[in-house]
């Protein structure tokens, strides 16, 4: 693109090519492509005769959401696919959309930890090697707590071991 064309404010309504929407979202093309097959309900971008991609307003819209949910939020491309086909775009753009779709007997949504279990895993093995936890990892008690983590690492290890054999099988 030349100088000339970035230098040009497109309108909010206007359409945009994959560089230029990567680009206003801080992405590479090739994520957009691939998200494309991901969230297919969500982005439909147009093509043109000559094959290339316009991106409509609305698939700026749900890139953005999409963006929100994977790389600021942490969820997976699932986890996030799920979020926007229950809840929508609108409930993910305005920090509407509520984690989990359980429901009491009243109809209300049921509060719901926003930590997942590889997320509170993630934490207590940082926890486990953080520098301060270092001096009391040597002393009985810390003894205790590297055996229970690794048990627990152990229990993990054979629970994705026995999931690989069954998928291989």
């Amino acid at each position: 693109m030349g100088n000339a064309a970035k230098r040009i404010k497109k309108s909010a309504a206007a359409y945009r090519s994959i560089g230029e929407a990567a680009e206003e979202l801080g992405l590479q093309p090739h994520v957009l492509r691939y998200w494309e097959g991901k969230f297919k309900r969500h982005l439909k971008p147009m093509k043109r005769p000559d094959g290339r991609r316009m991106y409509r307003p609305e698939d700026i819209r749900a890139l953005q959401a999409i963006k929100l949910l994977v790389h600021e939020k942490g969820f997976t491309l699932k986890g996030a696919s799920q979020l926007l086909n229950e809840q929508g775009l609108d409930a993910v753009l305005e920090g509407a959309a509520v984690l989990g779709s359980n429901t009491t007997h009243s109809g209300l949504t049921a509060p719901v930890s926003p930590e997942g279990p590889a997320r509170k895993l993630q934490e207590t093995v940082r926890d486990a090697f953080s520098y301060e936890d270092m001096a009391e990892a040597s002393g009985p008690k810390g003894h205790d707590r590297l055996e229970t983590m690794l048990s627990d690492l152990m229990d993990i290890k054979a629970r994705l071991d026995a999931a690989r054999l069954r998928k291989a099988a």
